[in-house]
């Protein structure tokens, strides 16, 4: 869970089908939980993910726009690729 100094829980109200409600409860007694509690595991894994995606995107960024590959000379022919 995402925590910090100061933490202060606040309350959010979600729409759930029926089933899915069943389902997420019986989700979470086998995992000795509550929905509540995966709810939050999943909102933070999600956030934590976008983040590390956006990081990684960042740095790739900053790869293309910086390094430059030098190739060497072509020493092949095209025949060469196609020859059995």
């Amino acid at each position: 869970m995402l925590c910090y100094t100061g933490y202060v829980p606040k309350n959010l109200t979600l729409a759930l089908d029926d089933n899915l409600l069943r389902a997420a409860r019986k989700a979470a007694v086998d995992r000795n939980t509550s929905v509540n509690q995966l709810v939050r595991d999943f909102l933070a894994r999600l956030v934590r993910e976008t983040d590390q995606q956006e990081a990684a995107l960042a740095r790739l960024e900053e790869i293309f726009r910086t390094d430059r590959i030098q190739v060497g000379r072509r020493t092949w022919k095209r025949q060469d690729l196609h020859e059995r």
